[in-house]
């Protein structure tokens, strides 16, 4: 089965190939359902073809899966001279009123149903093959059971179908509540989330603060007395129509057995750090499953499926209706944050050249203070010792270290306890002896890091491309963020 992985960007692109995604999928503009995620624009399309470049035989995925309106058709005609810089291999549309368009535009790339057209049934997924789509992405309330069941309808049709990440409560995600409530539209791109809301019990507050609390409030529509929404209080919410993540990680092999031949990880809107421990641990568990690596090689990154931002799981619709019913309340986040990415190795001349300018910047600071006067000297001292932070020291060289190009996403602090994660490693602890700081501009140690100032590692561990770096969020605790 192909692993599919999202990018919501280019760096996000990056880390989907680099931690093993077969395919990734983006969104261009206006034309995506997550104008909300970073899409694609400008000259992006040069570092997406260099991706492509570096990543030989990775597919590359591009969702026009808004609903069009007349205009929008309009402008995506007039864009197509655009989007033909992107290398991209297939189409993934929902409103068939676009095909036409694309095929006489893009004739090599492949067409792909949205998961938004709710395509759940054989003679649909015959009839759209007979438009010329090459995949169907199948809406998420096809069980196993009916995936087999077009598969052997339509064998020369390929299955695609979502392994992981957030569920909408509404049927193949077509769903006019935040419209209703915000004027953002779900099916143009601009879904509010509003299902995830925080919304009150207006009873008098002590009688349904305590009945929410409990959990035997509950929501049953007049004519569906069987059918019950959970209404669960937290703190400064209530949940009421949040429907679990989708968890499929433990049933691939069922998934393959149903017939699929791509599995989806859902998510352009998430992190870097979330893409790559996703996709990492999906990629695992398919080499397992293939016999490439033992399972107990894949279970590690598996576990840290645990340590990224999710809800409460489950397999969705894919065995019975049950567990896709529940509703969950609130959110967990991860107990990490991404402290720092991890770019090349420095070559022998560039980190000589880092060496050379902490030098000058010593020999240049012992200079201005040999010149002051004794009182101001023994002044600027005293200062230096009480506040070591005002004047850096030169980066000493140390033996078994190297440096490397570093991107701070977070504070980082010079003794912090960091780990690094990798395609191949699922987590290496860094002790604050193996590893430093280092400003590139002038060679000093750094104490701190954050986003946007220059820095580099200088450390022990050797790591490979596509090295994060992370570290405990806070003391470490999963919080419920009432979303």
């Amino acid at each position: 089965m192909e692993l599919l992985a999202p990018a919501g960007n280019v760096e996000k692109l990056y880390y989907a190939y680099a931690y093993g995604a077969d395919a990734a999928y983006i969104g261009l503009k206006q034309f995506s359902l997550r104008v909300k995620a970073d899409n694609f624009y400008g000259d992006e399309y040069k570092a997406v073809r260099e991706l492509k470049r570096q990543f030989p035989g990775r597919k590359l995925h591009c969702a026009l899966n808004i609903s069009f309106h007349n205009s929008d058709i309009d402008q995506l005609a007039a864009e197509i001279g655009y989007f033909k810089e992107y290398p991209i291999d297939a189409f993934i549309v929902q409103d068939i009123g676009v095909v036409p368009l694309l095929r006489r535009h893009f004739p090599e790339a492949a067409l792909h149903l949205s998961t938004q057209a709710n395509c759940v049934n054989r003679e649909a997924a015959k009839l759209y093959r007979s438009l010329g789509f090459r995949r169907i992405v199948l809406g998420r309330e096809a069980s196993l059971k009916e995936i087999r069941e077009i598969k052997d309808a339509v064998p020369d049709m390929e299955l695609e179908a979502f392994c992981h990440g957030a569920m909408c409560i509404a049927y193949a995600g077509r769903c006019l509540m935040s419209a209703y409530l915000t004027g953002r539209s779900a099916q143009a791109g601009a879904c509010a989330h509003t299902c995830r809301w925080n919304f009150d019990v207006l009873a008098e507050p002590e009688t349904a603060k305590r009945l929410a609390e409990s959990g035997a409030l509950v929501l049953r529509e007049k004519k569906r007395p069987g059918d019950y929404l959970p209404i669960y209080e937290g703190d400064n919410f209530t949940a009421v129509l949040s429907s679990k993540d989708l968890r499929m990680i433990e049933h691939l092999g069922d998934m393959k057995r149903a017939g699929l031949d791509s599995i989806k990880i859902e998510g352009r809107m998430k992190s870097s750090y979330y893409v790559a421990l996703v996709t990492r641990a999906y990629r695992k568990a398919l080499d397992a499953l293939d016999g490439k690596i033992p399972q107990e090689a894949a279970a590690p990154f598996i576990a840290e499926l645990e340590n990224v931002s999710h809800r409460a799981s489950g397999t969705g619709f894919y065995y019975n209706r049950s567990d896709a019913d529940e509703a969950v309340s609130g959110a967990a986040d991860s107990s990490y944050v991404l402290a720092a990415e991890v770019g090349r190795r420095l070559p022998p001349e560039q980190e000589e050249a880092v060496f050379a300018a902490g030098a000058a910047r010593e020999q240049a600071d012992a200079a201005e203070l040999a010149a002051l006067h004794p009182a101001a000297r023994a002044a600027r001292e005293a200062d230096c010792a009480q506040h070591p932070e005002r004047c850096p020291r030169a980066a000493a060289r140390r033996d078994g270290f190297s440096m490397y190009e570093l991107v701070p996403r977070n504070m980082i602090r010079a003794g912090d306890a960091i780990e690094f994660i990798s395609p191949d490693v699922a987590s290496e602890g860094a002790p604050p002896d193996s590893w430093t700081l280092v400003n590139p501009e002038d060679g000093t140690e750094r104490g701190w890091a954050c986003d946007g100032h220059p820095c580099v590692l200088y450390t022990s561990v050797r790591l490979e491309p596509g090295t994060l770096v992370r570290m405990k969020d806070g003391a470490g605790a999963i919080r419920n963020s009432g979303r």
